[in-house]
């Protein structure tokens, strides 16, 4: 099973008792930056010697699966990022094959960022989305001790029940929608507005 965990503002206890709750044994940051002024406890180097003493291995690959990739072509016309671009990215196929090959091992695998609720987060809007969308895995979000939601059930949420598990259209089955970033990170450029008189 591949889950995903968000440390919020949570304490050391809380976050492990979380990860110890469904015996994860690898947590994957995918903070592209994983650093943070108002959470200096997840900072890169603290959380994996926290996670160390918990005997939970820590990996990173905010690089390869982030949710901030530095490339423009990443961006949509308002400036968000968007998913679907994004998916497309090799090094992310990369990414998300590893996490494939975890599963496929059985091995217990977490992907943690910085927001808790994972609906607002690349968790589920990208990852999640693409692990289910193409493989039909049902990532579990981590949503407090000994609780989860599924990907499906965010996947329903964010179209406000317009895409569920299992709807079908007339061609077939029907693909979750793609996503993007809940925020813009770069300002469009002149050239891309446009005026109505």
């Amino acid at each position: 099973m591949i889950y995903s965990i968000g440390h919020g503002h949570k304490t050391k206890e809380e976050f492990i008792s979380e990860l110890q709750s469904f015996k994860i044994q690898y947590l994957i940051d995918v903070r592209t930056n994983p650093f943070s002024k108002w959470a200096p406890n997840f900072n890169q180097g603290y959380i994996e010697y926290m996670l160390k003493e918990a005997s939970i291995i820590y990996a990173y690959m905010g690089d390869t699966i982030g949710g901030k990739p530095q490339r423009d072509d990443c961006f949509d016309e308002e400036g968000f990022f968007d998913y679907r671009k994004m998916a497309e990215v090799p090094e992310f196929k990369a990414g998300l094959q590893r996490l494939l090959n975890a599963d496929s091992q059985g091995l217990h695998v977490a992907v943690m960022c910085t927001e808790s609720d994972p609906s607002e987060c690349h968790r589920s809007k990208l990852i999640g989305r693409e692990l289910y969308s193409l493989y039909g895995l049902d990532m579990l979000h981590i949503v407090g001790e000994g609780k989860v939601i599924l990907q499906s059930q965010i996947m329903e949420e964010l179209t406000n029940s317009k895409w569920y598990p299992g709807l079908t259209s007339l061609f077939g089955s029907s693909d979750p929608p793609y996503f993007k970033s809940r925020k813009a990170y770069k300002t469009p450029s002149k050239e891309s507005v446009q005026y109505d008189y």
